[in-house]
């Protein structure tokens, strides 16, 4: 497979390492386009693929065209590829906000897929979510997958809508996740330990809990259970969590993420 990404930021360029990693494409076959120079020559120095800097008939001779631009520099793009695309591409976006009913208008073709993934994909550990117009076929979805898996782990939504979701728990989730970790650290500092050692305490602690979670036969509620006794220290904390709402506040923070990433999507 003969492979574009337009857009090579950490999250292109997330994919493209993976699809290398994995054998999934050729450098040859790996058309990285960058309009930042200072980008590019940094590119071009890793020999992670063949760099260019503007969209040009390059494009039209791949298989599969990742978009991951920001969303505000679409416009920009499209004319350009409009007149380069060809009727049999599979064009793939992980742009956020865009519709996939927006990207067939603008770019005047059919085969669109949606997808959003998360920065862990940079480790090959992300989760990403994804959904296709009717008009691609199975076979073509299937390849699809199969390279985006080679990122982490994937799920297929019917439901295009459901990615404005996906966007808010697991898109934004790792900025939660370090927003805790970096509280918890906070607490540690306020309670006597330098910052070192209360950075090994709290990361190790999310690590360890991490796994029990995946390989504990109990659920979130019975693991809870299990560390907080009745009338103990952690029993403590956890009140003043509920007492502090923040259960309730951490469920709307992620509710508005998802309203803002359906704002994002209107034109």
């Amino acid at each position: 497979m003969k492979i574009a990404i337009v857009g090579c930021g950490n999250m292109g360029m997330a994919f493209a390492k993976s699809f290398l990693q994995y054998d999934l494409v050729k450098k040859e076959d790996l058309l990285l386009v960058e309009k930042s120079a200072e980008r590019s020559e940094a590119l071009k120095a890793e020999k992670a693929g063949v760099v260019v800097d503007t969209i040009s008939s390059r494009v039209s001779e791949v298989d599969l065209i990742i978009l991951s631009v920001k969303p505000q520099d679409f416009n920009s793009l499209q004319e350009a590829l409009r007149e380069t695309i060809r009727p049999q591409q599979v064009v793939l976006s992980i742009m956020a906000g865009i519709p996939i009913a927006t990207i067939q208008e603008k770019l005047n073709h059919r085969l669109v897929i949606r997808a959003m993934p998360n920065t862990p994909a940079m480790l090959g550990m992300g989760i990403t979510g994804f959904t296709a117009a009717k008009e691609v076929d199975l076979s073509n979805l299937r390849k699809v997958e199969n390279l985006i898996n080679a990122t982490g782990r994937s799920i297929f939504l019917e439901d295009e809508a459901l990615l404005d979701a996906v966007t808010a728990l697991s898109g934004s989730g790792p900025a939660y996740f370090y927003y805790l970790v970096k509280a918890m650290i906070e607490a540690g500092k306020q309670m006597g330990f330098d910052d070192s050692v209360a950075s090994l305490l709290v990361k190790q602690t999310m690590l360890g809990s991490f796994h029990l979670i995946n390989t504990a036969d109990k659920s979130l509620d019975e693991l809870i259970k299990a560390v907080a006794s009745k009338g103990g220290t952690t029993e403590a904390a956890l009140k003043r969590f509920e007492e502090g709402g923040l259960s309730d506040t951490l469920i709307a923070g992620i509710k508005a993420a998802q309203f803002r990433a359906t704002e994002l999507s209107k034109p």
